[in-house]
């Protein structure tokens, strides 16, 4: 009964230590969320600003721009996975390499190659384990996303997609991302980055509405060629910061759910440590009667 009793004591020591830690990371991801909430909220001013120009460039002019125009044919397709650097955040990065291995069976059903693209460590391991080449990886920035990142991915995309295809270009690119919906979920995403889809187009007027006159200078297409690389620079920085932010709060409930079963598992164990206590104690008082009464009758 001894043995028994140390090994419940030593359980609830290692369940009560696990708490700590889970404990505080919970509190940890919970500060970091703040932020990362904040982060997302300030770049929606400049990505409908720039959004809203890109479509006004679009809609009231007729030039045909290498980005924005369908090609007739797409025989290769490239797909970005956004991960986290880290784990225990529960299924954040298994749903989210679940839906990039969905879309990209899609696209091979439909006749096209896929080529891949990962940023975080666990989806250039998830690709390095499979034995899959990658086209480009970005780690190390998971969790606080900067500017600079989504620049650097942005380029390379954009360098894969005017590339022609005997050079290994592609004809689409899609991003595979976590949305920070609330505290509770978050929702992988499928998003089409080019050739482009303005997702906030220019609404029809009033028809007692007067229409605005747009003049581009020095044309068009030289207007397009500066803003479409910063719309999609932008795009790829809310898409970061949005799995950052999913991360953070994947992260707080994972804890809190581990922290919670610590304290089952300390309930538990405790109830059993008191079972086999008394379980000894009453051993005890039988083996000091059953000698009391030999010693009676001898």
């Amino acid at each position: 009964m001894g043995a028994q009793l140390r090994v419940y004591t030593q359980k609830i020591k290692s369940a009560q230590t696990t708490k700590k830690i889970t404990k505080a990371m919970e509190l940890i991801a919970a500060s970091r969320i703040q932020k990362a909430q904040a982060r997302v909220a300030a770049s929606g001013p400049y990505s409908r600003a720039i959004t809203r120009a890109v479509s006004a460039v679009a809609t009231y002019s007729n030039v045909e721009h290498v980005l924005t125009t369908e090609p007739t044919e797409i025989k290769r397709a490239a797909v970005v996975v956004f991960t986290s650097d880290r784990g225990l955040a529960g299924a954040f990065n298994s749903q989210i390499l679940r839906e990039a291995n969905d879309l990209t069976e899609e696209l091979r059903a439909e006749g096209k190659e896929v080529i891949h693209f990962a940023y975080g460590r666990k989806a250039v391991a998830n690709f390095t384990f499979r034995k899959q080449p990658l086209a480009g990886q970005w780690v190390g920035e998971a969790e606080n996303p900067t500017f600079a990142a989504a620049k650097e991915i942005g380029e390379a995309l954009l360098e894969s997609f005017l590339k022609d295809e005997a050079d290994g270009g592609v004809d689409e690119i899609h991003l595979v991302f976590n949305r920070f919906v609330s505290m509770m979920t978050q929702t992988p995403q499928v998003l089409r980055l080019l050739p482009l889809e303005v997702v906030e187009g220019v609404e029809a007027p009033d028809k007692s509405e007067v229409l605005p006159l747009y003049e581009f200078e020095p044309d068009a297409a030289t207007v397009l060629d500066a803003l479409l690389p910063v719309y999609i620079e932008s795009r790829i920085f809310n898409a970061l910061l949005q799995s950052a932010a999913a991360k953070h709060a994947a992260t707080q409930k994972a804890m809190k759910s581990a922290s919670d079963n610590a304290d089952k598992l300390i309930t538990d164990y405790t109830r059993l440590r008191n079972n086999a206590r008394q379980a000894e104690i009453t051993q005890q008082i039988s083996e000091i009667v059953g000698g009391a009464d030999a010693l009676a009758s001898s």
